[in-house]
């Protein structure tokens, strides 16, 4: 029995001295983070981006990263959505800038604001030419779309395929849902603000099939029944009564 305590002391003392050991390591220069590479900070912030996180990591040691602290600093900027950190021993850190993409254009108190398909309203840095604008309401300076219209209306557009969503003019919701404009295309119905990606799969069946050719609407509120119609005597799209034709 006294040859078992001896045997369990002596591992607990070298269990002691092995933990010592690397959390001195751990935390020592020999570890020091020396060299930051940073990619994906592009844009009017690009620099800025990454000066902050070079400065954040510069008291970092490559097993001791802290990406909470990386995050903090580069809080400041709403279009970062995430970091991917990896260390490189001994030396060498790895900071991969993820951005938020902008779907949309945010129209708050008279100001345009790019924003993200979840409602965050990103910094000037994000490209914003050809996106559709959403009306919202709000104060100036917050950080996401509080309007639940614009935020169903962001979903829309961050669910739709990218080669389809530069084809987007505007976007628009009333009490039988999610109405969307095409540029020198017909309206496309979603209904309710659920199952968007299956419903703009349908849309997308829609415009592929040469037979909703001249369609003035499409229906894809249920998107395993799409429907391309026109509407009565040519009346606006905005306005008209739907007339429903076969769909393709």
């Amino acid at each position: 029995m006294t040859r078992l305590r001896r045997q369990a002391t002596a591992t607990l003392v070298v269990a002691g001295v092995l933990a010592g050991g690397w959390l001195w390591l751990r935390d020592s220069s020999l570890v020091e983070v020396r060299v930051v590479t940073v990619r994906g900070a592009v844009g009017r912030d690009g620099q800025a981006i990454a000066g902050a996180l070079r400065a954040a990591a510069s008291d970092m040691t490559t097993l001791h990263v802290r990406p909470a602290q990386l995050r903090d600093a580069v809080r400041a900027y709403p279009i970062v959505r995430d970091l991917r950190v990896n260390a490189d021993p001994p030396h060498r850190l790895v900071i991969r800038v993820v951005y938020y993409r902008a779907v949309a254009v945010a129209l708050i108190a008279g100001r345009g604001v790019p924003v993200a398909s979840d409602g965050t309203l990103l910094s000037g840095g994000a490209a914003t030419a050809d996106l559709p604008a959403v009306p919202a309401r709000g104060a100036p300076g917050t950080r996401r779309l509080s309007d639940p219209s614009a935020r169903s209306a962001v979903a829309l557009l961050g669910a739709a395929p990218p080669v389809l969503l530069p084809l987007v003019q505007d976007v628009r919701r009333d009490g039988d849902g999610l109405h969307l404009g095409l540029r020198s295309g017909p309206r496309v119905d979603f209904g309710a603000p659920v199952g968007l990606e299956a419903k703009w799969a349908a849309a997308a069946r829609l415009l592929a099939d040469g037979r909703a050719a001249g369609a003035s609407y499409l229906d894809v509120s249920a998107p395993e029944r799409p429907v391309a119609g026109l509407f009565a005597d040519g009346a606006p799209a905005a306005d008209g009564a739907p007339t429903p034709a076969p769909a393709p």
